[in-house]
């Protein structure tokens, strides 16, 4: 490929709006351009290792076994419906109608399709086990597009379903999947852990692993135990909690009488001890037995402006937290220094759908008081964590405005009558597996395997005669990878401060040939030379004969971050050159080395 001829606007400054430095690169070297939010064209040099990413990924598919088909993009909603995911899937599924007002979805998944296709042509036990996959668009309308192409609204995507006749069959299948996806991400050249993960809105009724892809600007927390090799997503991670080991005890009377000194030291403060209790004396309140002290908080609705008013840490607070699950009114309690998991949450209801309250829900109900709710009185369903059920004292609103209880014992001033596991594990906590402390990470979702079981086949009426004659349902599996976000995975991990060091597997071109004068017969002559021996040997080139400084040729080398660069300038009547390469910027070298032609051609050959 000649420069001259190519398509690549290079800029000198990424936009504003580009704030991951992969990002940035990509748009910088010419490779990707946006067209509307969450939407991206790419140009001819991010087409190519897009192109390549496709076929590491194409390659080890098929060599896994795995069938290549085409499915559409536009899907009858009747399919959805049958799955029960239309009504599920929210506002992130594209929606529309045709001329006949029939009702589509542009695909996020092909779980529907694919199972309807083995509905379809598949009704004995002799067809299976077989795994289809696809590598095509997919559409989902995030609320909130970032990062370019990590969370897009049009995206590509390797998408794989399997069909067995048993869970053990779909175990085999399970396992040779992971083990294809550990090949393609190894191919890639990215640093990635494999985690226990949840399954979200595809569902399914076994174990589910997710790839992730090491970087400070994923989304998605990994936790992790260096001593036993323990690694979940955030929402699946499990932990041994020590939080309450590191709280001291300390009793309710003490605690109020902290509170309250602390109060009353502020001046302008005095007025909220006055009015604790309604106007009686603190001292015969709690001589008549009763605890907890009411608070006057004027327009305290925080942890951090309550933990600020009292003079606690956020450890001795309680967050009440509302939520809708499937339509009903649900409180879950939370310490203050806690993150409730809304998965754990979701799990322990058995609900389908579960969403944080909304002004809507709330106008129902005038007695809740946002930014002042507490279990006391509250009159709802109430989920209590594990660590709020362990706490000796604490500080809940009083569901009044401006008003807090002090010194509250779960268990005694509210039932403990539902106490689970529903916070995020933090730091502090010990691994489940072995008791060491968990470390927590960064990291791209680049792949999900799920154990879907029968969810599908048995809502969409899919089925198949065993060896016995007796009618069973297909055992499914489904397999992801998100091609054009691999692309930015690797994009963030082979970053460098002047451009991306592309992996020679996914590098648009492997060789990038410079010579700093066109207009010179002896360079441009072994360009051509180097460029014929280099395409011989099965190697893409791309060769810079623009006219134009020799700055300007290496920014844009930089820019490309090709694999090697071969310098060809005032030696090259003697068929000497300048090598550059990754290779030899990790092992220290800077700057380029000199070498003769045919020793550069060996270094190519030796290197890729």
């Amino acid at each position: 490929m000649r420069q001259s001829e190519l398509l690549a606007p290079t800029l000198r400054e990424a936009p504003a709006e580009a704030d991951a430095v992969g990002h940035r690169l990509l748009l910088r070297s010419g490779m990707i351009r946006q067209l509307a939010a969450g939407i991206y064209n790419y140009l001819p040099l991010g087409r190519r290792v897009l192109l390549n990413v496709e076929r590491i990924v194409r390659e080890e598919m098929d060599r896994a076994g795995c069938q290549e088909v085409l499915m559409p993009i536009m899907q009858p909603a009747e399919l959805w419906e049958q799955s029960g995911r239309y009504s599920q899937y929210g506002p992130e599924l594209m929606r529309f109608k045709d001329r006949q007002t029939r009702e589509f979805a542009l695909g996020p998944t092909h779980e529907e399709v694919v199972t309807a296709i083995a509905r379809d042509e598949v009704n004995s036990y002799r067809r299976l086990p077989f795994t289809l996959y696809q590598i095509g668009t997919k559409f989902r309308d995030e609320r909130r597009p970032r990062f370019g192409l990590l969370r897009g609204r049009e995206f590509l995507m390797k998408d794989a379903y399997s069909f067995a006749s048993s869970w053990d069959e779909l175990d085999v299948t399970y396992q040779a999947m992971n083990k294809a996806y550990t090949r393609i991400f190894e191919r890639c050249g990215l640093d990635y852990i494999c985690v226990e993960a949840d399954a979200g809105t595809i569902g399914g009724q076994g174990e589910t692993h997710e790839f992730m892809a090491l970087a400070e600007v994923g989304e998605d927390t990994i936790v992790t135990c260096n001593h036993c090799g323990y690694a979940a997503n955030l929402e699946k991670a499990g932990y041994k909690s020590l939080s309450s080991e590191n709280v001291a005890e300390v009793s309710a009377d003490t605690f109020i009488s902290e509170v309250l000194a602390y109060i009353a030291a502020d001046d302008n403060r005095g007025d909220s001890v006055e009015r604790t209790t309604n106007g009686i004396d603190v001292k015969t309140w709690k001589e008549n037995g009763k605890e907890p002290v009411r608070v006057h908080t004027p327009n305290i609705r925080s942890i951090a402006e309550l933990c600020a008013f009292t003079g606690q840490g956020a450890e001795r607070m309680i967050k009440t937290l509302l939520y809708r699950a499937d339509g009903r009114l649900v409180a879950a309690l939370v310490r203050g220094d806690h993150e409730l998991n809304d998965v754990a949450l979701k799990q322990v209801l058995g609900a389908e759908e579960l969403e944080l309250a909304d002004e809507q829900a709330l106008a129902e109900h005038a007695e809740l008081k946002v930014g002042f709710l507490g279990p006391i009185g509250l009159g709802l369903p109430i989920i209590v964590d594990a660590d709020v059920a362990s706490m000796t004292c604490a500080i809940v609103g009083a569901n009044e405005v401006d008003y807090h209880w002090v010194g509250v014992r779960p268990g005694q001033d509210f039932a403990l009558e539902h106490v689970d596991h529903i916070r995020f594990a933090a730091e502090g906590d010990a691994c489940p597996a072995c008791g060491e402390p968990l470390a927590f990470t960064k990291g791209i979702e680049i792949g999900h395997i799920f154990k879907l079981g029968t969810k599908y086949s048995e809502a969409m009426g899919a089925s198949f005669l065993d060896r016995n004659g007796r009618e069973s349902v297909p055992v499914m599996g489904c397999y992801g990878i998100g091609v054009s976000r691999l692309v930015a995975a690797i994009a963030e991990q082979h970053a460098g401060e002047n451009g991306i060091r592309w992996p020679a597997a996914v590098a648009p071109y492997q060789v990038h040939l410079i010579p700093l004068n066109w207009k010179d017969a002896a360079q441009r002559e072994l360009a051509l030379k180097l460029e014929q021996q280099l395409a011989d040997a099965g190697y893409s080139v791309l060769v810079d004969d623009r006219e134009e400084r020799a700055g300007v040729k290496f920014n844009d080398s930089e820019l490309f971050g090709l694999p090697v660069q071969i310098v060809i300038g005032r030696g090259a009547a003697e068929a000497k050159v300048e090598l550059g390469s990754h290779a030899l910027a990790a092992s220290g070298v800077t700057g380029r080395i000199d070498m003769s032609a045919s020793e550069a051609l060996n270094y190519v050959k030796e290197q890729l």
